[in-house]
């Protein structure tokens, strides 16, 4: 997984620093360096490619420690010339005394694989219109970074919005799809990626994976592909709702961008898509459901997301539960659980209504991590809940009753007949009785607090340094120990409640220092932020599940069989 982002003299940008982290969303207006910073990691990987290629990893040489990028390279990054790569188009500048010197864009990317933490930086200078150097980045005490191995084991791709399908598409073998999908060329390999999901290893349960997907999304059904020897050719077909067959290349945009995203995933585990508006070509109902699939699909295959997206939809979806980075003055993380981003929207959205039109119900959360854990508790409990919870009609309003209040009645004014169930943290009073939307509230402080157990966290740390051998699982598991006793003892000598009680606000004052100090003791970034606590609930027996949690996945049952959607 990459962690961290560094990008100097880059397009638009001069210095800036990107903490990244298992799914990533860019937002800001056009023209404000969503997909540079795509590029600027797909510059970097380009490099990096390039460099084991010539120079292998390892320790840099001291003659001739660059190597030579031509812009036709650039497929990802396209530019007329190579110096409209540069921050102001500066590619050197005089200083007094040195005369002319060159000016070189940096982009240091951090990460870490199988526990182990790694650092590679690249800086690029400017050759001429047609090329440009690349080698390792300078040190402050005049030596090189070194180019580590572990920089070119997780494949990048940069996947922009799919512009069409070829009507006819060669088959290829591994290496020729992954150029191809390096400079950007999606049309000529959706039916590609589909042949190895079905061919490679696991094939079978992976095409399985992709079929129900697709059909959950857009109700039709994917046919195998084929592979014609006599013309050397993959074709590819599916059927309609109606069961009328028809070549992939008839269905829609929006549809062969996603099982495009899908494929690749299924075929590329543990691989890091730079998505460009992921969310192009989609309406909006599918939108919050296709960002859960690829979220889902990601941690299945152990894939990072990093996406630039416009999309109010997946917006509202990454606020409080992904790392969302705002690109708006300098680049910045929203840690403010996106209250200031729903605020700007001071008007019920057309996109509300239709959603209401088109379910019928709406389910009002403090934040997406609660709609996240609700979904996992109900996968764990095989609750009928976990069927409605998969497109759910969601608004989030941060534990704000009158919030929900306005926002059910205002829709009420479209759809008289709207039900609503609104789930609340804890409040200091109870909200006042109301016929058509129904609330409630946690008997505990927050929803956290229902998978806030110490055998759960024991379970994770085991199963996570299992992960890593035998020998890791007992550190994993001792540092999870002397973690969860340490801030247990210092919530103590500050009075604070008990993290296994009801009255802690289990996030902010226990899981979050918990997890801070036990990824210190092991050495390595936090990798654990409150966006995935949603995940512990997966370590938790079912028997270990609290029957306030059945009782409020029956009443989000209870409320979707009341309602009325529309009907076609």
């Amino acid at each position: 997984m990459l962690t961290k982002l560094t990008i100097r003299n880059f397009k638009l940008f001069g210095d800036v620093e990107l903490e990244l982290g298992d799914r990533v969303l860019l937002i800001g207006p056009n023209n404000a360096g969503k997909t540079s910073a795509l590029q600027a990691l797909a510059l970097w990987n380009i490099g990096v490619k390039r460099w084991i290629e010539k120079r292998g990893a390892g320790n840099v040489p001291e003659k001739r420690p660059g190597v030579t990028i031509n812009r036709r390279d650039l497929i990802t990054v396209p530019v007329p010339a190579a110096n409209l790569l540069w921050h102001d188009l500066h590619t050197q500048e005089s200083a007094p005394g040195k005369g002319t010197q060159k000016i070189f864009i940096d982009v240091i990317v951090e990460g870490v694989i199988g526990g182990k933490p790694w650092a590679c930086g690249l800086e690029f200078y400017y050759a001429n219109e047609e090329s440009l150097y690349c080698r390792s980045l300078r040190l402050p005490n005049g030596g090189r970074m070194e180019v580590p191995q572990e920089a070119s084991c997780q494949p990048i791709a940069y996947l922009p919005p799919m512009s069409g399908l070829a009507a006819n598409e060669t088959r290829l073998d591994e290496g020729a799809i992954n150029v191809r999908l390096g400079e950007g060329r999606t049309a000529e390999v959706l039916r590609n990626l589909c042949y190895q999901a079905l061919q490679n290893q696991g094939g079978p349960e992976k095409w399985r994976r992709l079929n129900e997907q697709m059909e959950a999304l857009f109700g039709i059904k994917l046919d195998p592909p084929v592979y014609i020897k006599e013309r050397g050719e993959i074709v590819m077909t599916f059927r309609t709702r109606g069961n009328v067959r028809l070549d992939i290349s008839s269905s829609g945009r929006g549809l062969q961008q996603t099982l495009l995203l899908l494929a690749f995933m299924e075929t590329n585990p543990g691989a890091v898509l730079l998505l460009d508006e992921p969310d192009a070509h989609l309406e909006i109902l599918r939108q919050r459901q296709i960002y859960q699939i690829l979220a889902d699909t990601a941690a299945q295959t152990g894939s990072q997301i990093i996406a630039a997206s416009h999309s109010e939809i997946i917006l509202n979806e990454a606020a409080d539960r992904d790392m969302v980075i705002a690109f708006v003055g300098r680049p910045h993380r929203i840690d403010d659980r996106g209250t200031q981003i729903r605020k700007a929207l001071k008007e019920i959205r057309f996109e509300d209504y239709y959603q209401a039109e088109e379910v019928g119900w709406v389910l009002y959360l403090e934040g997406s991590t609660d709609l996240a854990i609700l979904r996992t508790f109900a996968e764990r409990l095989d609750h009928p809940a976990k069927k409605v919870l998969e497109r759910p009609f969601v608004y989030y309003v941060a534990n704000q009753p009158n919030k929900a209040k306005e926002h059910f009645y205002g829709l009420c004014e479209a759809k008289r007949d709207l039900v609503g169930l609104a789930i609340y943290d804890r409040l200091e009073r109870s909200p006042q009785v109301d016929p058509q939307l129904l609330h409630l509230m946690w008997g505990r402080r927050e929803l956290a607090n229902y998978i806030c157990q110490r055998e759960t966290l024991l379970a994770f740390a085991q199963a996570h340094g299992q992960e890593q051998g035998e020998l890791f699982a007992a550190v994993w598991l001792a540092k999870m120990e002397e973690s969860i006793s340490e801030i247990e003892a210092a919530l103590g000598e500050l009075s604070k409640p008990s993290p296994w009680g009801a009255d802690i606000k289990a996030s902010d004052e226990f899981l979050d220092p918990l997890f801070e100090k036990f990824y210190k003791k092991l050495g390595l970034p936090n990798l654990m932020h409150k966006n995935n606590y949603n995940t512990l609930a997966t370590y938790m027996p079912v028997t270990a599940i609290e029957t306030e949690v059945r009782e409020k996945l029956d009443f989000i049952a209870q409320t979707a069989e009341q309602a009325t959607p529309r009907k076609d």
